[in-house]
This record gives C-alpha cells, structure tokens and sequence, in this order.
C-alpha cells in the first residue's frame, strides 16, 4: 500500500457544518471524537481529518447540539490577535479579529541569502547578514509594539520564516505580550498585503489536517 498523502485546510466556523458534510459524501460514514488535540472524524473509507480550533476555550465554549457546531461556533467568536508574520524578504505585522485585518503595517527589509564562499569573504558576509538580519527584527517588532498598542491583544499569532519570527517575539520592546498565548505557526510566503489578508481569515478559521485513505 502507498502512504496516505495528508493536507491542510482553513475553513471559517459557519461553512465548518457544510465542510463536514461534504467530506462525508466523499469518504462515507463518518464516527466522531472528542480529543485533547481536537475533534477527530474517521470516515467508512479509512479518510481522517483532525478538525481543530484556532483559539483555546479559554471559558467560552461554542454553542450547538454537536460537537461540529460547538466547534464552528468557538471558531466564529471575535478574538484579537496580534499577528506577526516575517521572513527574510519582508513583514507584516496586524491585529486581526474575526477574520479580517484591523491594523497593519507591511513592508519589505533585505537579508541576504547564504554564501557558499569561504575565507575571509564569507565571515564578513556572514557577519553582514547577521546584521542584516537584527536590524530586520528590531525593526518588526517596534513596528508591532506600535500596531498592537492599546489593542488588547488576546492572543500571539507568528507566520513566515519560524525562527525569525520567534525573535521577533522575544524582543524587548514586545516584553508586555510575553505571557499571551501563541496560536499555532503559519507557514505563509513573503508578507504582502494579500499573504496577511489571507493569513488572516486563516487564524481565524478551524485548522483541519485531512488524511487520505491508503491506496493499494
């Protein structure tokens, strides 16, 4: 048998009902369960999809009669987010609620690809790329210091390249956010303005990872 090929997708509370539905018109019978990590659906054909919040709880459960409406319920609340997404090529950092982007700051800061030069030639490189690269998340994180400031920012949010994004968080000027949670990572491409719209509706929006059924 082949490996099963797995996906993600972002589906917004209100279609998660018609998502749930479809897959079972496609994979047949579907059993539910409750798990730590989410709510795990297995289909007649062997299909899987782990279907998971895009906040905690936190106190505010979702309504509904079923799990799948609780669910989608919790994912429509209105939380804000303070979203910080960056790579080498650029930034954007925003405050995101119910789906769209409330305030922003997008723009783009050059660091330099790696160099496969040796010698003195690839230390002053490297150094200069070092550089390059702390001016790159000074620079990000005031700019989110600015855009999150008297927001009241429930949640962190970071996207992009993980590990500058990550320093980007750790910096001084970012200190009071420090004890929020993080909502999980997003992997997008360079930050422009239509990666954040869309980043945006997916933070938002109920994280599921389909997995396919074995072929033979």
């Amino acid at each position: 048998m082949a490996n099963p090929d797995t996906r993600l997708a972002f589906v917004s509370g209100e279609r998660l009902p018609g998502w749930v539905e479809r897959f079972a018109a496609s994979h047949g019978t579907v059993a539910e369960e409750e798990l730590d990590g989410g709510l795990q659906l297995r289909a007649a054909d062997g299909a899987t999809a782990l279907l998971q919040a895009p906040w905690p709880v936190d106190g505010r459960p979702g309504r509904g009669g079923d799990a799948v409406s609780r669910l989608g319920s919790l994912a429509g609340q209105p939380r804000r987010i303070g979203a910080v997404l960056v790579r080498r090529g650029g930034y954007s950092v925003a405050v995101v609620s119910g789906g769209t982007v409330l305030l922003s700051k997008t723009g783009t800061r050059h660091v330099q690809s790696r160099t496969a030069a040796g010698g003195w030639s690839q230390q002053r490189f490297a150094r200069r790329r070092a550089n390059q690269a702390d001016a790159l998340v000074e620079a990000v994180a005031d700019h989110a210091a600015r855009i999150f400031a008297e927001q009241q920012i429930e949640y962190l949010a970071h996207g992009g390249d993980q590990a500058l994004a990550e320093l980007v968080l750790a910096e001084p000027a970012l200190k009071q956010y420090a004890a929020l949670a993080r909502l999980p990572f997003l992997d997008v491409p360079d930050p422009r303005a239509v990666v954040l719209k869309k980043a945006a509706a997916d933070l938002c929006a109920v994280r599921i990872r389909v997995t396919d059924p074995p072929s033979a």
